[in-house]
């Protein structure tokens, strides 16, 4: 990295976002440019042993790493405070690596039941194939996670806020708990970015993201993050290398210089879905709103401990069920119709046909998806265009 590199040491710095960059080559380049090569030249036949052997850091195959890979890593591990990490092509990639490189046939993960639905199914479809079990535990219920604590469980895996329940877990308690089992504790960090919550600050070892969302922030590219100590990114590391998910150096390029504007879109985020929960919380035609920075949400002040604002999702269920709910849909105007989050657009999606498709109706009510609910990202426009749209389709879906 080059000499702009701050001293941060942990926790989120705008300036670190900012200005941390690659080495400048000869032309003096003020934004890094994009190295689109598969493959790095060495100085001669020692330095490519060294570099196979793991003795010298450099590049040699954009499969390994990549210089637009290298940055936005360091600058996801400058502001999440983790010692190490590796960029992977999509947000799903870094969830699975972050397990299966760590685990074996015979080991168990305890989970929060509130977990994106192809997290679910990796867990409840793809592991068992290999012998790894797992539990679910309730967010809402901690008193009940110890004892699902088995003598193969290796890891702790939590979303917190949850997609799309928005449930939130004490960190520090779960922190605690893990060390007191010597469990690792992996953190998918998506809703909540950097800049609004760092789980390793709490004793997460490893944090997840799917970068496609506010990382990126515009709907542009797809991309993952998995963070974390040397120790444990090691193996993960080995694990991605031998397996090939690697991000592209273009969309890291692209993640990277997002990292740039991140605070001030989330704080934009933040302002405007606090706002609209609170408007839809009084509206006639909504039956239950929930927003981690709202006094009604039943965890609102754990979220205020470990969250510098609510994140930019909201949800509500509309009165009259899934019918009801499919025709508000059909009946927006401006709001994007779409199953994404954390774009500078807003989004409305129905989970329980979507995302959580693939749960049974049981496992869906468990987690607070219910048919009429629906997921809001709340974008960047003007929020009154927002509720305009939200409005008139609420009253022509009646």
């Amino acid at each position: 990295m080059s000499e702009e590199k701050t001293n941060h040491k942990g926790g989120y710095s705008e300036t670190a976002a900012i200005r941390t960059q690659h080495e400048r080559t000869d032309f003096r380049e003020h934004s890094v440019p994009l190295y689109l090569t598969s493959s790095f030249v060495f100085d001669d036949a020692e330095q490519a042993r060294a570099l196979f052997a793991d003795e010298v850091p450099g590049n040699i195959y954009t499969r390994f790493s990549n210089p637009n890979n290298t940055e936005f890593i360091e600058k996801l591990c400058l502001l999440e405070g983790t010692e190490d990490g590796i960029a992977t092509a999509s947000g799903m990639a870094a969830m699975y690596i972050s397990m299966a490189s760590l685990l074996k046939s015979g080991d168990h993960i305890l989970a929060s039941r509130s977990v994106f639905g192809s997290t679910h199914q990796i867990l409840n479809i793809i592991f068992p194939k290999v012998n790894i079990s797992y539990t679910y535990a309730d967010i809402t219920d901690p008193k009940s996670w110890e004892s699902k604590i088995q003598s193969n469980t290796k890891m702790i895996f939590v979303e917190t806020p949850s997609n799309p329940a928005l449930d939130i877990i004490d960190l520090e308690w779960l922190g605690k708990l893990a060390t007191k089992h010597k469990l690792i504790l992996n953190v998918d960090n998506c809703f909540a970015t950097p800049y609004l919550q760092n789980p390793a600050k709490w004793g997460a070892h490893l944090v997840t993201h799917s970068a496609t969302k506010f990382i990126d922030g515009q709907g542009r590219v797809i991309g993952g993050a998995v963070l974390g100590t040397k120790e444990l990114i090691k193996e993960v590391r080995f694990f991605a290398r031998h397996t090939g998910p690697a991000m592209s150096p273009f969309n890291a390029w692209v993640l990277s210089k997002s990292l740039e504007t991140l605070a001030v879109r989330m704080e934009r985020h933040c302002q405007n879905a606090l706002h609209l929960a609170s408007y839809l919380e009084n509206h006639a035609e909504v039956l239950k709103v929930k927003y981690p920075f709202l006094n009604s949400h039943p965890q609102h002040e754990l979220a205020k401990k470990q969250m510098r604002h609510g994140g930019g999702v909201v949800t509500f269920e509309i009165k009259g069920g899934i019918d009801r709910g499919r025709k508000f849909l059909n009946s927006l105007k401006m709001i994007s119709h779409s199953a994404n989050l954390g774009d500078t657009r807003t989004i409305a999606t129905h989970p329980a046909s979507t995302t959580h498709s693939k749960l049974t109706n049981d496992e869906r009510e468990a987690v607070g998806i219910l048919p009429g609910l629906i997921r809001i990202s709340v974008g960047l426009e003007d929020l009154k265009d927002v509720i305009v749209d939200l409005d008139q389709a609420i009253k022509n879906s009646q």
